[in-house]
């Protein structure tokens, strides 16, 4: 928005300056000096830049104190420090649009382009190659010596590397914690009666400024440097800054392009979003710098920021917002699940307005409060994650969310499934409606069956309708009796995919429709995909159907080894325990889940039912031990991890074994490759340090015959 159309919509110009400069102030001082994220950094980013362009209009000498400054001033924790440079901030833009104006400024490139990290800015001072003191950006000018605190950073040298090195050299750098190490100390807090830390940032700050350099030694801080203060550089670009910076043992990011252009610099901001998830360590978007060091002399600097750099800002991963409720679902094995029902919110481009708990303990290690003020992370496509409190703006008004004893849609108690279970499941299984349809959409996922018209909307109207009065689904044993009939006098809630609550309409009802079947009485497109879907799953190969039965532990790769085995229901069922057990990749607690799950009245009704109804329970073909040993991946060990664009894991995993491959869970020097999507963790980082070759799942799927 342009200067001129902001100020059109604010009547008093510098009343809304006043409001906005208290704001900024307020939420400077809370960042910079206690370690607190009062709002989002997007949220800050725009009342900023909403003051800034307020304040361009003001009479020359009416004083832009605010977003002239770099950041707040230094606290009284620790002595001061004179920069023997000015640390500086960095200009943001959020578009290509932006991003290109500002190329167009500098000139043309090269670009040295990197992540930018969500750290703590912090300036190192080497003399005579000794590291002699740190200091805290502070607001730019003086900092706060933070020396002590700082040898104790891992990987930041008390002396540099080489020799010959320049009497005084300052170098800049971002101090953080990796996203693993954060979750390790959260942990640990908590587990001592202490509050957790909000986010990485925060606790990386608040980790470099204890009195006592031996706690900040308890804390697996690291650092990245990306540049210089104090130098007379015998360089002449930003790239061989880098270089120089790594030959004298200081840690830089790997991950550093040097482009000639701006279309180049594009696609590396693209693909860097699309890797987001995968980094070990928080970034909210790229910085970019003129790489020739000549260039950026002449480019100089405003007063707060050099003109030669800017940072491409990605839409938020990381925001506040009001946590109003936690409620609990129930899973197709009966796991109680709390989730939090938030005030919605934008986050990494979409509106976020539940986010999953995962159970009781995690509710309390994470320290929130029903009513509080909550840190929201979201990671590509990943479920959003609470990451914690923001204790400071609390009122007295919360309240502890207390797990319930009972299963808030039948009522059946909730217990743990086994001693020491953390998990609380409803015991009532055969009839809690919950437990029937997630059980019923799971049936119609691509790990089971795959039927594309019996989604979790679909499954929710044939298990829980408004009308008629009883659901023509009651248990599995159901669902290959459906006809039409039974389809069109349908009417259900519309409900929310990711929670099962039913959406409202204009009035704030329950929506509720006609679900199978048009407005003039004629049977849906839906309907008549269904009842076909359901033909052609009659069919479907046996590990499949073995699958849709949700025993417990049972997935992919045990069903089809069980599948290859026996060759039929009946004689998986027939096995003893130890006959299963022996099977390759079954063993005592899989054969155990099967037999129990067996011994029910209800269950067993199912596998007679489908029989019934012309569902293929046997392989005619089958001989025992069977297996795809000339398929594409015969003999083939993969793992797939991550969170995947297009499929489930349960989906590739089910790829792989029907080309005669095995669907590892853990990866080894004998994984012939690792399929990584977003969220990718500990599995990605072993497979990196035994170089086993890690594939995407486009590059996956690439692989698989048309």
């Amino acid at each position: 928005m342009k200067p001129e159309a902001r100020s059109q919509r604010v009547p008093n110009q510098s009343i809304r300056i006043k409001e906005l400069r208290a704001l900024v102030e307020k939420y400077r001082d809370a960042y910079y000096q206690q370690d607190q994220s009062l709002i989002s950094d997007a949220e800050y980013d725009l009342l900023e830049q909403e003051l800034k362009e307020l304040e361009a209009l003001e009479p020359l000498g009416a004083g832009r104190a605010l977003t002239t400054k770099v950041g707040s001033g230094s606290g009284s924790v620790f002595d001061p420090v004179i920069h023997g440079q000015k640390m500086m901030s960095l200009d943001n833009v959020f578009d290509t649009e932006g991003f290109l104006a500002w190329a167009e400024r500098v000139g043309p490139g090269p670009y040295l382009c990197e992540p930018k990290i969500d750290g703590l800015a912090v300036s190192l001072t080497y003399k005579n190659g000794v590291l002699i003191r740190a200091a805290t950006r502070g607001d730019g000018e003086v900092g706060e010596d933070i020396t002590q605190n700082a040898m104790t950073i891992q990987g930041v040298p008390h002396r540099l590397s080489g020799d010959n090195h320049p009497e005084l050299v300052e170098v800049r750098g971002e101090v953080f914690f990796e996203l693993e190490d954060f979750a390790k100390l959260n942990a640990r807090i908590v587990s001592q009666g202490g509050k957790p830390f909000a986010n990485p940032r925060n606790s990386a700050s608040g980790s470099l400024r204890q009195k006592d350099p031996a706690v900040s030694a308890t804390r697996p801080l690291k650092m990245l440097v990306h540049g210089f203060g104090v130098w007379s550089a015998d360089v002449v670009s930003q790239s061989a800054v880098y270089q120089k910076l790594t030959n004298w043992g200081l840690p830089t990011t790997k991950r550093y392009q040097v482009l000639e252009n701006p279309k180049l610099v594009l696609a590396y901001i693209a693909e860097l979003e699309a890797t987001r998830p995968t980094i070990e360590h928080e970034i909210d978007g790229v910085v970019i710098k003129v790489d020739d060091l000549a260039t950026q002399e002449s480019l100089g600097s405003t007063s707060r920021a050099p003109r030669w750099a800017i940072a491409y800002k990605y839409p938020p991963e990381q925001v506040n917002t009001k946590l109003l409720d936690i409620k609990v679902s129930i899973g197709r094995t009966g796991r109680a699940t709390p989730f939090a029902v938030l005030a919605p919110v934008i986050v990494a481009g979409s509106q976020v307005e539940f986010a999953t708990l995962h159970n009781q303990e995690q509710v309390k290690s994470k320290g929130v409060l029903i009513g509080d003020t909550v840190v929201l992370r979201k990671a590509g496509d990943v479920i959003p994650e609470i990451l914690g409190p923001v204790v400071s703006l609390r009122d007295g008004s919360e309240r502890a969310f207390v797990m319930p004893s009972n299963c808030p849609e039948c009522q059946a108690k909730l217990e743990p499934a086994s001693l020491g279970d953390i998990d609380l499941r409803c015991t009532n299984a055969n009839s809690c409606p919950a437990q029937l349809r997630e059980r019923i959409a799971y049936i119609g996922s691509r790990a089971a069956l795959d039927i594309e018209a019996l989604g979790y909307v679909s499954a929710s109207a044939l298990t829980n309708p408004v009308e008629p009065e009883v659901a023509p689904i009651l248990s599995e044993a159901d669902l290959f009796s459906l006809t039409m009939e039974k389809l069109l006098p349908i009417k259900a809630k519309v409900v929310d995919v990711d929670t099962g609550l039913a959406k409202k309409d204009a009035e704030g009802n329950d929506k509720v429709v006609d679900f199978f079947r048009k407005k003039n009485g004629e049977p849906s497109e839906v309907a008549i995909k269904l009842l076909a879907n359901l033909e052609v799953a009659k069919t479907k190969p046996l590990w499949r159907l073995l699958v849709s039965l949700s025993i417990r532990h049972v997935g992919p790769v045990a069903a089809r080894a069980l599948a290859d085995n026996f060759g039929s229901f009946k004689a998986i069922f027939e096995a003893s325990q130890e006959q299963l057990a022996e099977v390759d990749g079954v063993g005592p607690t899989l054969a155990e889940s099967i037999t129990s799950w067996h011994l029910e009245d209800w269950h067993r009704q199912i596998i007679t039912s489908w029989e019934a109804a012309g569902v293929q329970l046997s392989n005619p073909l089958h001989k025992q031990g069977s297996s795809k040993a000339d398929g594409l991946f015969a003999g083939l060990s993969i793992v797939v991890t991550g969170s995947m664009e297009t499929m489930t894991r349960e989906a590739i995993e089910s790829l792989i074994i029907e080309n005669g491959g095995k669907a590892s869970s853990s990866v080894s020097k004998n994984t012939a490759f690792l399929v990584a999507g977003p969220g990718a963790g500990s599995k990605l980082t072993k497979a990196e340090s035994l170089e086993v070759l890690v594939i995407t799942e486009a590059q996956f799927l690439d692989k698989l015959p048309a």
